[in-house]
């Protein structure tokens, strides 16, 4: 019968946590996406890479707000059952408030190893993706950002000036500033045209001239027609993983071995360095330990059963609660940002929400038994 009781209480849990999870994560997600879309269209994507791009960014949603949303339905579905005289089934059948807590506890146990591994491998596995799908999509942007009169500059390492845009898709008066190598190429053309050849962007340019420069001579010569290959280029919004796309095992092996390079797919290079190794080990950090905090609001909730409704100090404890709890969620997203300046901060970050931990499992152990 006790574990039945368990069983019903997890239901009603994770049943109002996963409705809570895809409500606020919808809501986030849909306030975020004005901003992907700003985001994507900048470089000329269509609307079926906008949308891709925000669903793939889902998870990343979910996996901020899990912590969160497990204390806000703890903390609903305690008082839910406090109100409903639910609590004391617990109670009548025997069941002691340290066993209804380590339940509670171990409940948070297992959403602690979901979210380790939701924030290792579904996470940034998803923003890679789509990441990617920015990348293979920009076959098309080219045309679209082109615009008569203006320099375009939001291709990293080309610059590209378009006088005239004509009806036909064609181009009149180009000039192209190419300094993606060692030898900077400037090229100029009368006509040209954006063509596909095997899924890659050929700038097809017709009767014009182009500039070798480098730091000892300058080559010039005249062409009939050349063709220049845009497929080296990408958007700059789309050039090299961020550190939250990247697997949490390569981020591991970049954090213990302080450099090296590791390739995540044939067209893009993450290069580990000791630049950002302070921001792979936040990064780590908030994958690997942030998700341990679940458990300290598990048992800082677990205070909502220690003083009942028909106590007088029953709404004033509630109040703490709520009010501990989420400046402890802050403080865990705050503190990760100053966890890696130096040796001291990185011990106590590690080392405050353990002794957290035992310091509110002891007091919350005493007053039950002095209840």
């Amino acid at each position: 019968m006790k574990k039945l009781i368990f069983r019903n209480f997890a239901k009603d849990t994770m049943s109002f946590f996963l409705i809570m999870c895809l409500t606020i994560g919808i809501i986030v997600w849909t306030l975020q996406a004005v901003n992907y879309f700003d985001f994507v269209s900048e470089d000329g994507h269509g609307l079926k890479t906008y949308f891709s791009y925000i669903i793939l960014n889902f998870p990343k949603i979910i996996h901020r707000i899990i912590p969160f949303i497990f204390f806000i339905s703890l903390f609903y579905i305690l008082n839910h059952y406090e109100f409903k005289n639910e609590l004391q089934i617990f109670w009548t059948f025997g069941i002691t408030k340290i066993q209804f807590a380590n339940k509670i506890l171990l409940l948070s146990l297992f959403l602690t190893i979901f979210q380790i591994w939701f924030g290792s491998f579904l996470s940034p596995y998803s923003q890679l993706k789509g990441r990617e799908l920015l990348k293979t999509s920009n076959m098309d942007f080219f045309t679209s950002l082109i615009k008569e009169g203006k320099f375009i500059n939001v291709v990293d390492g080309l610059t590209i000036f378009i006088n005239k845009k004509n009806n036909d898709g064609s181009f009149s008066n180009i000039f192209l500033d190419d300094s993606s190598k060692s030898i900077s190429k400037m090229i100029y053309a009368k006509n040209g045209l954006i063509v596909d050849n095997e899924q890659v962007k050929i700038f097809e340019l017709y009767n014009g001239q182009v500039i070798n420069k480098d730091d000892k001579k300058i080559n010039i010569f005249e062409f009939d027609q050349i063709n220049f290959n845009l497929g080296n280029f990408a958007s700059s919004s789309i050039l090299v993983p961020k550190v939250q796309e990247i697997s949490s095992e390569h981020l591991l092996a970049c954090s213990l071995s302080k450099w090296g390079q590791f390739n995540f797919t044939e067209h893009k290079v993450f290069k580990c360095n000791q630049k950002i190794i302070n921001e792979i080990n936040q990064e780590l950090f908030k994958r690997l330990y942030k998700p341990f905090y679940i458990p300290l609001i598990a048992i800082l909730s677990c205070f909502l059963i220690i003083v009942p409704k028909s106590n007088y100090r029953y709404q004033r404890n509630r109040k703490i609660i709520f009010v501990v709890t989420f400046f402890l969620l802050i403080i865990s997203e705050a503190s990760l940002r100053y966890s890696t300046i130096s040796s001291l901060a990185t011990f106590l970050y590690l080392v405050i929400p353990i002794l957290s931990f035992i310091l509110v499992y002891g007091i919350f152990y005493r007053s039950v038994k002095n209840v």
